[in-house]
């Protein structure tokens, strides 16, 4: 059976969930994060994420469209204990859930970068849950509008040419035994279902990155999943520990059932 959390990123929801957003966004009193904890997490406890993680997104955001936000982790990944995953809440919007991104030891470090539509004024969270289940929260407010209808900026004609392509940027020299970092980007429009086709006067239907997986010498660094609420072209700053030569191979999959796979090289070298 699908988990709550499945389903709040659920492309067969999205008209449900843009309801419930114009209702929030009616009453800047309305705040949806007590009903957006409790579907998530029911009544497990939520700690302050000081000393664990850190979230860093823009007072104002400059293109509602592509806020940049970034997640520092404050711990090593250990045997004994690191972070699982990182659920990232942008609490109004229409699809709240962002993004869930799961980590493992091979991560090295739970930081990473990504960017999001942001629709109206919120707070953006970003809560680590630990291995052990214990839950921690940091958050920011955003001020920014309009991100989750904003037009794309590219036409639907080349946006879909160029589906699925991906670019991996990746150190000069990527040191053995050690994080090291490397930025993802996907060609995808990431349609939000509520962009409006000046052309046909209809609205887009959404279309978006559902699931990343990502993997070095066979070893899953990373996985996301992905919603609307995953800028256009999603892109994922995200480390990892090599231990030997290898690649990092990345597998997606869309929510029309699409895939896409693409694998670089790494020839690490020793730290001098």
């Amino acid at each position: 059976m699908p988990s709550r959390r499945r389903l709040l990123l659920s492309a067969g929801l999205l008209p449900l969930a843009i309801a419930a957003g114009r209702r929030a966004g009616a009453d800047d009193a309305d705040d949806p994060w007590p009903d957006i904890k409790a579907s998530l997490f029911a009544d497990r406890p939520i700690q302050d994420g000081a000393g664990i993680l850190a979230l860093e997104a823009p007072k104002r955001a400059y293109d509602a469209a592509i806020v940049p936000i970034t997640v520092t982790a404050a711990i090593a990944q250990s045997d004994a204990r690191y972070i699982q995953a990182v659920h990232l809440i942008v609490d109004k919007n229409p699809a709240p859930v962002a993004g869930v991104f799961h980590f493992t030891v091979e991560s090295g470090t739970a930081t990473f970068a990504t960017r999001v539509r942001v629709n109206e004024y919120t707070n953006i969270r970003a809560i680590a849950e630990m291995n052990d289940g214990a839950l921690f929260m940091a958050a920011a407010f955003v001020k920014a509008a309009g991100g989750c209808s904003a037009p794309a900026l590219k036409d639907a004609e080349k946006a879909m040419a160029s589906l699925g392509k991906m670019k991996l940027k990746a150190p000069d020299s990527v040191i053995l035994d050690r994080p090291n970092q490397a930025q993802l980007l996907i060609s995808h429009p990431n349609f939000s279902g509520m962009q409006f086709d000046q052309i046909s006067r209809n609205y887009i239907p959404a279309h978006f990155v559902q699931d990343i997986r990502i993997r070095y010498a066979d070893r899953v660094i990373m996985t996301v999943e992905g919603n609307i609420s995953l800028s256009e072209d999603p892109t994922v700053y995200f480390s990892f520990v090599p231990h030997g030569p290898g690649e990092i191979a990345v597998d997606v999959t869309d929510s029309e059932g699409m895939k896409f796979s693409q694998a670089w090289p790494v020839s690490p070298v020793p730290a001098s």
